[in-house]
Protein backbone atom coordinates (compact mmCIF):
# COMPACT_ATOMS: atom_id res chain seq x y z
CA UNK A 1 0.00 0.00 0.00
CA UNK A 2 1.26 3.38 -0.84
CA UNK A 3 0.81 6.60 0.89
CA UNK A 4 1.12 10.18 -0.67
CA UNK A 5 1.34 13.28 0.46
CA UNK A 6 0.82 16.96 -1.30
CA UNK A 7 2.93 19.96 -0.67
CA UNK A 8 2.64 23.46 -1.92
CA UNK A 9 5.45 25.66 -3.68
CA UNK A 10 6.02 28.51 -6.11
CA UNK A 11 8.51 28.68 -8.30
CA UNK A 12 9.52 31.54 -10.47
CA UNK A 13 11.18 32.05 -14.07
CA UNK A 14 12.36 35.13 -15.83
CA UNK A 15 11.77 32.65 -19.37
CA UNK A 16 8.27 31.33 -19.57
CA UNK A 17 5.93 29.17 -17.34
CA UNK A 18 7.24 25.92 -18.49
CA UNK A 19 10.58 26.89 -16.88
CA UNK A 20 9.76 28.15 -13.79
CA UNK A 21 7.65 24.75 -13.36
CA UNK A 22 10.62 22.49 -14.70
CA UNK A 23 12.90 24.57 -12.29
CA UNK A 24 10.48 24.38 -9.34
CA UNK A 25 10.19 20.23 -9.51
CA UNK A 26 14.05 20.13 -9.79
CA UNK A 27 14.56 22.00 -6.26
CA UNK A 28 11.41 20.23 -5.10
CA UNK A 29 13.19 16.49 -6.24
CA UNK A 30 16.57 17.75 -4.37
CA UNK A 31 13.90 17.50 -1.18
CA UNK A 32 11.16 15.20 -1.86
CA UNK A 33 11.78 12.17 -2.88
CA UNK A 34 9.08 10.26 -5.18
CA UNK A 35 7.58 12.71 -6.78
CA UNK A 36 4.50 11.56 -8.97
CA UNK A 37 3.60 14.65 -10.64
CA UNK A 38 2.02 18.43 -10.44
CA UNK A 39 -0.53 19.87 -10.91
CA UNK A 40 -0.65 23.89 -11.76
CA UNK A 41 -2.75 25.89 -9.37
CA UNK A 42 -1.83 28.98 -10.22
CA UNK A 43 0.30 31.03 -12.81
CA UNK A 44 1.28 34.72 -12.35
CA UNK A 45 3.56 37.28 -14.34
CA UNK A 46 5.47 39.93 -12.96
CA UNK A 47 4.98 43.43 -15.37
CA UNK A 48 7.83 45.91 -14.92
CA UNK A 49 6.07 48.91 -16.87
CA UNK A 50 6.86 47.95 -20.57
CA UNK A 51 7.54 43.85 -20.08
CA UNK A 52 7.07 40.57 -18.24
CA UNK A 53 9.85 40.48 -16.32
CA UNK A 54 9.16 36.84 -14.09
CA UNK A 55 6.39 34.17 -14.64
CA UNK A 56 5.37 32.74 -11.61
CA UNK A 57 3.51 29.11 -10.88
CA UNK A 58 2.13 27.96 -7.56
CA UNK A 59 2.13 23.96 -7.97
CA UNK A 60 0.60 21.54 -5.61
CA UNK A 61 3.55 18.46 -6.02
CA UNK A 62 2.47 14.75 -5.21
CA UNK A 63 4.98 12.41 -3.46
CA UNK A 64 4.91 9.18 -2.13
CA UNK A 65 6.07 8.45 1.32
CA UNK A 66 8.53 6.00 2.10
CA UNK A 67 9.89 4.11 5.13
Amino acid sequence: MSVAKVTEITASSPKSFEDAVTSGLARAGKTLKGIQGAWIKEQKVVWDGSAVSEFRVTMKVTFVLHD
